[in-house]
């Protein structure tokens, strides 16, 4: 049998589906639970969402929201009440219909009490938060009134993965209220960079920032806005959506203020969101066919020791430098926190040990046994490098370098992230060029080719100019999976390197004028 050249098993090219699940296995992060289509985040997964937690509550809060609370059970008449967005999550809404359980009498429960109004278990909370909202607010100086909420939502799914669609997940979502529409969107705007900014400047994860089309956009809002990022299989990720919904809500829920002038009128609205999907973007993004890589600005640990005390002439000295080695790092800071050390005891060899940590993503080791203890140095290894490359370090230029040392690995894992993102890009001008960019090889039906399929990785981001036809952007779904990912914002192109593909053109479908291109790419 032959020798496994790699940690994990497929690996990418092999089975990128596969190759996702067994790295979140292998990484520790999550498994799946006994209720189906939940997960189970476990303590490296759930630290990983306490550190995104982290930095955007702390955005949030420098940009005036604050946080509350509200109630997982919704009232089915307040979805009701909102026509277009009850039925946009319709299908995905778990209800509860009583209050209590009896006995069967066949050993058995069964629901007893039934409710006088059935409760919809939170797909999101526009309408439960709308009803507060329109108790809270009274006048124009009530406003702007900024909300955040950090929660689990419940949307059933009947196709489940990890981190990327599960029936219950965890995420924030942000509703705000305004007295004009222009301040609504500038609202809308802010959360939208802020969200970007996240991506890229945290994640290491290069993003495009646009519109969604108005069949693509969250059900109830008059614009959606979008950042979608490429995965390794080179499929988009929507990694997080900022809304504007105009006054629809506010009528819907009677959130009204009186204005300056004594005049009752309607409040202008938003809703903005990320979820623990940003985890499964994290994934595929960075990970390697040895497991995944962590940047280190979200890093659960930033620095692992491995003590090396098999034959050991005094084991108990190598624990002792190890402990020093990890209180002095305990001193240092890297982006606003202190340096997370993880010192490593357990009895269990070596090798083992060191691959684990692999798999997790640490972004660095450090192995230490005797001889490094003798010239005061430590055997030091990066998580963005090869796992056999290694190299001997003085201990205290270690430790006054591990934050460079860090930020290093963060704007290379960012930089790697959008060459390969430029790489997988093409500007498209013709239909029949489109249409074999989307196609797997030797696969005469591109929209077979799914999220669960293991079909050769292909295709890209495809940049083309479309005529705003809705009823076009369906037969190319129907055709090939692949959707509108978003309408780019005004200079986005260029921010992102592709000023080639800037500008006014012809839909390539048709033929008529389209005043910019739009990202089409097969997604999550």
């Amino acid at each position: 049998m032959a020798k496994q050249k790699t940690a994990i098993v497929p690996t990418r090219e092999e089975n990128y589906p596969e190759w996702y699940q067994q790295v979140v296995r292998a990484a520790d992060l999550a498994e799946n639970s006994d209720v189906r289509g939940c997960m189970v985040i476990k303590p490296w997964g759930y630290a990983l969402w306490e550190n995104m937690q982290a930095v955007l509550d702390a955005e949030f809060k420098r940009t005036g929201h604050k946080n509350a609370y509200f109630p997982l059970f919704i009232p089915k008449s307040f979805l009701e009440k909102e026509a277009e967005h009850v039925e946009g999550f319709a299908k995905e809404c778990a209800v509860v219909t009583h209050h209590r359980l009896e006995d069967d009498g066949a050993g058995g429960l069964k629901p007893a009490g039934e409710l006088e109004e059935p409760l919809i278990v939170r797909p999101t909370s526009e309408t439960i938060i709308g009803a507060a909202f329109a108790r809270w607010i009274e006048s124009y100086r009530d406003l702007p009134l900024l909300i955040n909420q950090w929660a689990n939502v419940v949307r059933w799914e009947l196709r489940t993965r990890l981190f990327l669609r599960t029936a219950e997940f965890l995420w924030q979502e942000g509703h705000t209220a305004h007295a004009t529409a222009g301040e609504a969107q500038e609202e809308t705007a802010l959360i939208h960079d802020v969200y970007a900014d996240f991506a890229e400047d945290v994640m290491a994860m290069p993003v495009m920032k646009g519109e969604k089309t108005a069949g693509e956009r969250f059900p109830g809002a008059v614009q959606t806005f979008t950042i979608e990022a490429m995965m390794q299989d080179r499929k988009a990720l929507q990694a997080g959506t900022s809304h504007f919904l105009g006054q629809n809500f506010a009528k819907a829920q009677d959130i009204m203020y009186l204005s300056d002038e004594g005049q009752r009128e309607h409040c202008w609205t938003t809703s903005w969101g990320v979820s623990t999907r940003l985890i499964g973007g994290l994934i595929m993004t960075h990970a390697d066919d040895d497991g995944l890589v962590i940047p280190p600005r979200l890093a659960p640990a930033h620095v692992v020791i491995l003590p090396i005390t098999f034959k050991a002439e005094d084991p108990d000295a190598v624990i002792a430098y190890c402990e020093q080695v990890a209180e002095d790092l305990r001193r240092q800071a890297y982006a606003g926190r202190p340096i997370v050390v993880e010192l490593d005891k357990r009895d269990i060899r070596g090798g083992d040990k060191t691959w684990q940590w692999v798999k997790k993503g640490a972004p660095l080791r450090l192995e230490i046994g005797q001889r490094d203890i003798a010239e005061d140095s430590v055997f030091m290894a990066r998580r963005d490098q090869s796992p056999k490359e290694k190299q001997g370090v003085k201990r205290e230029l270690f430790i006054n370098n591990v934050a460079s040392t860090l930020q290093q690995i963060q704007d290379g894992l960012l930089e790697k992230a959008r060459a390969f993102r430029a790489e997988h890009t093409r500007v498209v001008n013709a239909k029949d060029k489109f249409y074999k960019f989307f196609t797997p090889p030797g696969n005469g039906n591109a929209a077979n080719d799914n999220a669960d399929g293991a079909a050769p990785i292909h295709g890209g981001f495809a940049l083309s100019h479309w005529n705003g036809d809705e009823a076009i952007a369906d037969r190319v779904q129907m055709d090939l999976g692949v959707t509108i990912r978003c309408i780019p914002l005004e200079g986005e192109l260029e921010r992102c390197g592709f000023a080639d593909a800037a500008g006014e053109g012809k839909c390539i479908f048709t033929g008529e004028p389209s005043k910019t291109r739009v990202v089409w790419a097969k997604a999550y």
